[in-house]
């Protein structure tokens, strides 16, 4: 007697209206972006003739850049704090949140082969961009200890906020390359045009100058962008740089903004990726 065996089938239909992603689902998935980030660490180091070196060699020379050519050529100030240390924190968020936004932008293309045939929620696949990068955070953090201790800066009450700064980094970062890699997915001309956006974006954040230097008038429009709050924060925890005031949370709104946007973006045109990607 033969046995009839009903397999389960699941229509993914482009989806009409609002949606939020189903966050258990997710989490049933959530090995695939340990997979998804695991991979792209290999990829990036694999016959590498330094290695992890990289992620050390990288802000230490974009340190000793940025000292002689704005601060000793340029006389930019560092608000009474050594130069060196000064950039250095800057420059270790900023490493993060460019180079995170362009694989969280490629993210969706670059698993093309997977989005095509396999069902998985796609929101992964952002997801999973998001963590290579902090590896090369932790590091460049660990660099700005060092330097830390070189200089004889104390730190304060205030190094318990670290963690706000970061999240916030990390939300910033998501919130945009969501809207981003969905875009990318249907115009694929983003990915000539985020190369721009990100250095514009380096000249609008206060990566080699303080936010002290942009004019009154201007700052409630300068904190608008989600790294300006979140570089001069870092600065204020970590090496006890002045507090920038309240305006620093004008960022915040527009944070909470970008996430929820892109979230609800991005889970509205999902269904469609696997047919145009």
């Amino acid at each position: 007697m033969t046995s009839l065996r009903t397999e389960e089938w699941i229509e993914n239909r482009p989806a009409r209206g609002l949606r939020w992603p189903d966050l258990r689902e997710q989490w049933r998935y959530r090995e695939l972006a340990w997979f998804l980030a695991l991979r792209d660490l290999k990829v990036r180091y694999k016959q590498a003739a330094f290695g992890a070196a990289w992620a050390v060699l990288q802000p230490l020379t974009s340190v000793i850049v940025f000292t002689v050519v704005f601060h000793r050529f340029a006389n930019v100030p560092s608000e009474g704090i050594p130069y060196p240390v000064f950039t250095l924190v800057a420059l270790a968020a900023w490493s993060y949140a460019s180079t995170t936004v362009t694989r969280t932008t490629q993210s969706l293309v670059g698993n093309a082969a997977l989005v095509s045939k396999v069902y998985f929620p796609r929101l992964l696949a952002p997801v999973a961009a998001l963590l290579p990068g902090l590896v090369d955070l932790s590091i460049s953090l660990g660099i700005v200890a060092v330097f830390v201790r070189v200089y004889h800066i104390d730190p304060t009450w205030a190094l318990a906020t670290l963690p706000l700064w970061l999240v916030l980094m990390v939300v910033a970062v998501f919130g945009i390359g969501l809207w981003l890699g969905a875009l990318y997915v249907t115009y694929r001309d983003i990915n000539q045009a985020i190369a721009l956006l990100i250095q514009l974006w380096l000249f609008v954040s206060p990566v080699a100058y303080p936010s002290s230097l942009v004019p009154s008038l201007w700052r409630p429009l300068y904190f608008a962008n989600p790294m300006a709050g979140v570089i001069e924060g870092l600065r204020w925890a970590v090496i006890g740089a002045p507090w920038p005031g309240p305006i620093i949370f004008v960022s915040l709104p527009l944070t909470l903004i970008l996430l929820i946007s892109g979230v609800i973006y991005f889970e509205h045109t999902e269904r469609r990726f696997a047919d145009v990607i």
